[in-house]
């Protein structure tokens, strides 16, 4: 919910954080960028943990929201007792979630979201099929979104209208300044989790604005892909296209696992027994068996296929559906992380040159 007041400006220095999260862990689950070996990942806070904000985080927060494995509900066979009927089904909803922080995300990761929330929400059905689990877990969940301060040369998150400071997506702003955070709320969530903190300077608010400018200043600018979506439709029966662009990939599935925007599952009944469970996991379009049928026929047999299914849902059936918005939120981590080069800036870029060409 957008904020109805002025916004709330406050600060923490960084001596006090940890007693502000501290305070936060006693009422929800608060989830901060950690140091893992070489590794940043977004991990449950505790007393014991420094959290990690010099560094990007290699991989998005999107499973907290969206977790890579979770129960639907659970399920047995005539209840317990030596002799079970066999001919009934008791079936138990898995627990509800409750009040989570994510705590110190990129903006890029909060934008992911959106590319989520349109499609859980019932978009195209006139909102019947909702994916309840997702959407708790959504409403539960508050983002506190740091500034970055310096690009890699993997970010564009710029291209597909994103920045440093965006808000998008984010419940509160946090920015580094002089000795400590100068956080900003951006919607009443943000504004409850904030309201216990200090009220900001004029000279801590006007450092955190010029900080957010400076980033924003260094960040690259923005390619011209308002054209990406035509021309990726007008080069989809290019074999020949689709074929150079992929020759690196190793559908390894890299891409789809750390994107904070890809949302496909799998769903499997696990058993023991009488007893078991239903599980919804992440799933990776890049792999063959994504579309293999139970006949033992793929609609996209070949890995040009699939990387052009994956290139063209982000940059143009999404956004033909999704009024224009691209299912990309420009984090770079598909390109930063592939084991072969692969990038995916290059190709949009190509596909919009090729196409103009035809």
């Amino acid at each position: 919910m957008v904020m109805s007041t002025d916004t709330a400006k406050k600060f923490v220095s960084f001596e006090s954080l940890p007693d502000f999260l501290a305070r936060l862990a006693q009422e929800s689950r608060v989830y901060a960028p950690r140091r893992e070996g070489r590794a940043v990942v977004y991990r449950l806070w505790g007393p014991d943990d420094k959290a990690e904000f010099t560094a990007r985080p290699t991989e998005s927060c999107k499973q907290v929201i969206f977790p890579r494995s979770e129960a639907l509900f659970y399920f047995s066979r005539g209840g317990e007792g030596e002799n079970p009927d066999a001919s009934s089904l008791i079936l138990q909803e898995a627990p509800e979630p409750g009040p989570a922080v994510i705590f110190g995300a990129l903006s890029c990761d909060a934008r992911g979201f959106l590319a989520f929330d349109p499609v859980y929400d019932g978009c195209g059905t006139g909102g019947k099929a909702k994916d309840v689990y997702y959407l708790k877990r959504r409403e539960l969940t508050t983002l506190v979104v740091r500034t970055c301060k310096t690009p890699l040369n993997t970010c564009f998150c710029t291209w597909v209208g994103g920045g440093p400071a965006s808000s998008e997506g984010a419940d509160a702003l946090m920015t580094e300044i002089g000795n400590g955070w100068l956080f900003e709320a951006v919607s009443d969530k943000g504004a409850a989790l904030l309201q216990s903190l200090p009220d900001a300077s004029e000279e801590q608010r006007a450092e955190g604005a010029a900080s957010r400018e400076a980033a924003q200043g260094v960040f690259p600018q923005p390619a011209d892909i308002k054209d990406a979506p035509v021309s990726l439709r007008a080069l989809f029966d290019s074999a020949a296209f689709w074929e150079k662009q992929t020759a690196q990939c190793l559908y390894c599935g890299a891409c789809t696992y750390l994107c904070p925007t890809c949302y496909c599952f799998n769903i499997t009944d696990e058993s023991n027994g009488i007893k078991g469970l239903r599980m919804r996991s992440w799933d990776n379009c890049m792999s063959p068996l994504f579309t293999l049928e139970t006949s033992g026929h793929n609609p996209r047999p070949a890995k040009f296929n699939r990387l052009k299914n994956r290139v063209g849902h982000k940059f143009s059936y999404y956004p033909k559906i999704h009024s224009g918005r691209f299912s990309c939120c420009g984090c770079g981590r598909c390109i930063k992380s592939c084991p072969s080069s692969v990038d995916i800036r290059k190709i949009v870029l190509d596909a919009i040159k090729e196409a103009a060409n035809v």
